[in-house]
């Protein structure tokens, strides 16, 4: 794996993202492949065309991104997600699919997926979900937003509120991210420097005990924080 670790992310601004692919279906190989070989700051380091491949390379090559299919033989993606999540923390996946339900979107987020991108997405969300993901920035298809905060609303308006272990600061943080705002973003809001909107979001996590924002963004919506900024755009 390349570079070094700066305060703004696990990754120095000139290293090369390294990235796995895998998918199933050899034209969409072919045209990440293409996609990415365009920019001077990604490569692929690996390639598989099913899941228990997809593992397999992933933990050889330990790249800073792999995206992953869910439909695919032998592994499902979602359990493709979690193992490599799990096995290497470094890892960030993001999961391209067809499947844009609400229970697969969340179970995939759940398995640790940092980013949900639709196929027939242009090939530039495609490099910007790579370069947010591998900042360590959970990215998800805008047309996927509605429904996640729809089951959000759906909680029980006398419900407790949610997540006490955490400060006020961090819970505020917290709906910001489940808003899919990213760190600078938030800290222009809360006028705060990103690195501290940054360390705040490493606590949120640990006290969440997860490890992956996408996961934080799972709970934060299930408890109803970051729908009034959906609600109202």
């Amino acid at each position: 794996m390349n570079g070094g670790v700066d305060g703004g992310g696990r990754r120095g601004v000139e290293s090369l993202i390294e990235v796995v692919i895998a998918d199933d279906h050899p034209l969409v190989l072919q045209g990440l492949r293409a996609v990415i070989s365009g920019t001077d700051d990604i490569r692929v380091v690996g390639e598989a065309a099913d899941g228990a491949a997809a593992i397999e390379v992933v933990l050889d090559r330990e790249p800073d991104v792999a995206i992953v299919d869910l439909d695919m033989p032998e592994v499902h993606g979602v359990e493709v997600t979690r193992r490599i999540t799990e096995a290497l923390p470094s890892t960030t996946v993001i999961v391209l699919t067809m499947l844009d339900d609400d229970d697969t979107v969340l179970a995939a987020l759940r398995a640790g997926a940092s980013g949900y991108l639709l196929k027939g997405t242009s090939g530039a969300n495609i490099l910007s979900a790579i370069r947010s993901a591998a900042a360590g920035t959970a990215v998800l298809d805008p047309g996927l937003l509605g429904g996640l905060a729809g089951r959000a609303s759906q909680a029980p308006a006398d419900t407790p509120e949610p997540f006490p272990e955490l400060t006020a600061r961090e819970r505020d943080i917290l709906t910001h991210i489940a808003d899919g705002l990213t760190n600078a973003e938030i800290g222009d809001r809360l006028h705060l420097s990103a690195k501290t909107i940054a360390n705040n979001v490493s606590t949120i996590l640990t006290k969440l005990q997860v490890t992956q924002r996408g996961q934080a963004i799972v709970l934060a919506r299930e408890a109803g924080l970051g729908i009034k900024r959906q609600q109202k755009s």
